[in-house]
């Protein structure tokens, strides 16, 4: 059986990759229960750091729509060029007017 592919970056998912579940609506927007997808864990950070719960129940709630983000899809390009293995922290920062905590594990290589 092959891996499952990331449909953020189109990569694989090897069993040894950290991976997440994100729900397409948000939970906290009336999404428990309804369709996810899974990522490479990576991916799914930058999907969180770049757009608030609001914005992902309004208007990303496709991988369709993730993609077409313009951060989104910049990182997916930058990130695909990597290993599927590849952990880092996410680049770029946060979205503006939010909490940042401190981020966990370092990337590899360094």
């Amino acid at each position: 059986m092959s891996d499952p592919v990331c449909p953020l970056c189109l990569r694989p998912i090897p069993p040894d990759v950290p991976q997440s579940r994100h729900h397409l609506i948000p939970r906290l927007k009336g999404g428990k229960g309804g369709p996810t997808v899974v990522l490479h864990h990576i991916c799914h950070k930058e999907i969180h750091a770049a757009l608030s719960e609001a914005e992902l129940a309004r208007n990303y709630a496709t991988i369709e729509a993730l993609r077409s983000h313009p951060r989104l899809r910049r990182f997916a390009d930058w990130v695909a060029r990597r290993p599927p293995g590849f952990t880092s922290r996410v680049p770029g920062g946060r979205r503006a007017g939010q909490h940042q905590a401190p981020a966990l594990g370092q990337a590899h290589g360094s």
